[in-house]
């Protein structure tokens, strides 16, 4: 049966759909927006950085009228509340109710952990924002890609450089007790003691423990430094009490890549001033894409962007590329996901590429918060180029030992 474009036209008038002109279900499709979901956390302690992954999603869709690599893109939004329990069941809810086609998130890796089964079962294209060391490693995640980091990739040379150029030999480590904590904690004190440091004392407080007095008046000051693996505005909080108590001084704090993030500098004053950090992203990074996307979201957010912010930027970024490189065809998904791990693209924590696994190899920043126009901001101060999730170690040699943990690597310098 042959059709010209009039008859096609009446056939269709008269309820000829386009599937009884054989024309198969994964074209009709392309002519449908890509139905993108976002699982964020906007409620709860990691709140402040969930709103700010959610209102730079939409900065990036906005800035391109709502279409990537010309189809239309619906945003649908899910609150996990930083639960994994709940991340799980707002996936299913993103899947099964509003039928999305792709998905950026979790935001935590204790979440991305409690969905890997479902993401495997439901064959969901995910960009993670989430750290989940395993989903990139041991336990690779075939639908799973990760354009930020894994929880210790930007820990590995913090610990690199407190040793080398900081010159500090003794360090504690604290951080949240969720899984992000524990490998973050484990990768610093990994490279430190490879190196030739001891790491003397680790504690891991509640992630929503209301105080830290308890753990500050443990802390050994008779230290180097000590490393903070906080997420959310506990960075925050942990600092300020830290100078209440009078330790400013005597003990120097380092940072991970969101212990000091800008979503909290807003909130500090001097306190702040000289802490290093480590990070993927600063916002004083100076490259035009870079520098535009900051104007727009401060003139937006009145604050400098982010851990959080700029995560869900980048990976909207590398969604774009590899809708390009497919030509839209986001429905056939075994061509997506090999598009997706096979891009190079620049973004505004410059440029992006993929190992074999799934997860991000680009720079990681050291970064000093420094007082500037009024406000605090993490000023670059030396670049680590093109890291791995595997720092300078053979992967297949990495791989062999157990994913980081609050137990490995062992911790053989304990002091009581």
């Amino acid at each position: 049966m042959t059709f010209n474009r009039r008859q096609f036209i009446q056939a269709a008038g008269a309820g000829l759909g386009a599937s009884a002109l054989g024309i198969p279900s994964i074209v009709r499709a392309q002519g449908a927006p890509i139905r993108l979901g976002l699982m964020t956390v906007k409620t709860g302690p990691l709140a402040s950085g969930g709103l700010d992954m959610e209102r730079a999603l939409i900065m990036y869709l906005r800035e391109r009228d709502y279409t990537l690599a010309g189809r239309k893109i619906e945003l649908f939004v899910g609150d996990s509340g930083g639960v994994p329990a709940q991340a799980r069941s707002k996936i299913q809810e993103l899947v099964e109710k509003d039928r999305i086609n792709v998905m950026i998130g979790p935001l935590a890796a204790g979440e991305a952990l409690a969905t890997d089964d479902y993401i495997r079962q439901q064959s969901l294209p995910t960009l993670s924002v989430a750290a989940a060391e395993d989903m990139t490693q041991r336990k690779p995640n075939p639908w799973f890609v990760r354009g930020t980091s894994t929880s210790a990739q930007c820990a590995h040379p913090l610990a690199d450089y407190c040793y080398k150029t900081l010159k500090y030999r003794r360090m504690a480590v604290i951080a949240d007790d969720i899984p992000y904590g524990h490998e973050m904690c484990a990768g610093f004190q990994r490279v430190f003691e490879d190196l030739g440091g001891k790491i003397v004392q680790k504690t891991f407080p509640p992630l929503t423990v209301p105080d830290y007095g308890t753990y500050l008046a443990q802390l050994k000051t008779n230290i180097d430094g000590i490393f903070l693996g906080f997420a959310g505005s506990n960075g925050f909080r942990y600092v300020r009490q830290f100078n209440e108590y009078g330790l400013r001084g005597k003990v120097n704090i380092v940072g991970g890549m969101t212990a000091l993030d800008e979503a909290v500098l807003r909130n500090m004053k001097y306190e702040a001033i000289g802490i290093i950090t480590t990070c993927w992203y600063s916002a004083k990074l100076d490259t035009p894409l870079n520098q535009k996307f900051v104007e727009a979201f401060r003139a937006e957010a009145k604050y400098d962007p982010g851990f959080y912010a700029a995560a869900t930027y980048v990976e909207a970024a590398v969604l774009e590329a590899a809708l390009k490189a497919v030509k839209g065809r986001i429905e056939d998904k075994t061509a997506f996901m090999k598009a997706l791990r096979g891009i190079k693209v620049d973004t505004v924590r410059g440029r992006v590429a993929f190992d074999q696994y799934g997860n991000v190899v680009g720079n990681v920043y050291i970064r000093k918060v420094e007082r500037e126009e009024g406000r605090l901001v993490n000023t670059v101060i030396y670049t680590y180029p093109n890291v791995s999730q595997f720092w300078t170690y053979k992967p297949e040699e990495f791989l062999k030992n157990p994913v980081y943990s609050r137990d490995w690597p062992p911790a053989k310098n304990l002091e009581g």
